[in-house]
């Protein structure tokens, strides 16, 4: 996938931490190669962190986020810190920019000691190496490098490429799906479905079946039964939206796998161990219990809004237990 055609999810994103000054919007637009970050010797120019979609090479399409320093002081400063900090739970790769002619100090350990407790893989580039009488040699988690000069620069976009990040080989379905064989998407069309195109993870699971070689058929949840009485072959797999679940599986033959979107993009983007330990855990639920919903996106409340109407009303039904939310 190309920069126009990869989806911001998609994308490798790369955050950019440190202390203040020590160069990690120069190092930004060093690794660029555009003017991308404002560069001032007055610290704490950085006051928000400032994420640039664009293409890497070798890496391809990323997201390079440039974060506040983790050294700020003030009340201000500490809103800036944990602006930071949250960056940690959507980067990739995480690379720390220490001022060479300081070095490593305590904000920069607990910077890494958060990554390695976040298991995301981070490289430490010591910035302003041109300012040295001497040069010490990398290491593998480390590299000196001098965004004024350039040196190293190079070197260091190859060590981003080869740090171990996504895992190219993860797959929406097309480790269950194989080429010739027929597939049925069931996209329901209610008051909440955005007018005049599908949601994202429904265009991602057609993609990818189009790129194994499936045969893709789609169908609304009212047709699903029609579109199955013609098929000659059954189909080797049914996605269905988890809001007619019920409906479709009371119509798919026992013999024909079936799943939903959501189930898939919990495997492939979170953590499906999880979700199922919360599915059970609706077993257990009684009277006076308290649910949290926490919604990912920011959208226009509908009447049929899943977060707010549907979920607590599928739980309330399932249950028959009077619970909050």
């Amino acid at each position: 996938m190309g920069l126009n055609n990869t989806v911001s999810a998609e994308r490798i994103h790369i955050g950019i931490f440190g202390s203040r000054n020590a160069g990690k919007s120069s190092i930004i637009n060093a690794i660029t190669n555009q003017n991308i970050a404002i560069v001032s010797d007055t610290p704490g120019t950085t006051t928000d962190s400032v994420k640039k979609t664009m293409e890497l090479l070798p890496l391809g399409p990323v997201v390079i986020i440039d974060t506040p320093g983790i050294d700020d002081t003030g009340e201000l400063g500490k809103m800036r810190v944990k602006k930071a900090k949250q960056v940690l739970n959507y980067a990739d790769i995480a690379i720390l920019v220490v001022d060479a002619t300081i070095g490593i100090d305590d904000n920069d350990t607990m910077l890494v000691d958060l990554f390695n407790k976040k298991n995301i893989p981070y490289l430490i580039v010591y910035n302003k190496s041109d300012l040295l009488d001497e040069v010490p040699n990398g290491t593998n988690e480390a590299i000196y490098v001098s965004a004024k000069t350039k040196e190293n620069i190079e070197l260091l976009k190859e060590r981003i490429a080869n740090i171990s990040v996504k895992n190219e080989n993860k797959k929406i379905l097309s480790d269950i799906v194989s080429k010739g064989d027929t597939v049925v998407l069931v996209i329901p069309i209610d008051s909440s479905a955005p007018k005049g195109r599908i949601i994202l993870p429904q265009q991602q699971t057609f993609r990818e079946l189009l790129e194994v070689g499936a045969t893709i058929i789609i169908s609304s949840d009212d047709n699903l039964k029609e579109t199955l009485d013609k098929l000659v072959v059954k189909p080797k797999l049914i996605i269905t939206d988890s809001q007619v679940f019920g409906k479709v599986n009371k119509i798919v033959p026992e013999d024909v796998m079936l799943t939903s979107f959501s189930i898939l993009f919990a495997r492939y983007k979170g953590n499906l161990e999880t979700l199922v330990g919360g599915a059970n855990a609706i077993e257990k639920l009684k009277d006076g219990d308290t649910i949290l919903i926490s919604e990912g996106c920011t959208h226009h409340r509908q009447c049929e809004d899943i977060g707010s109407v549907k979920i607590p009303k599928w739980i309330k039904e399932y249950t028959n237990k009077d619970v909050k939310f």
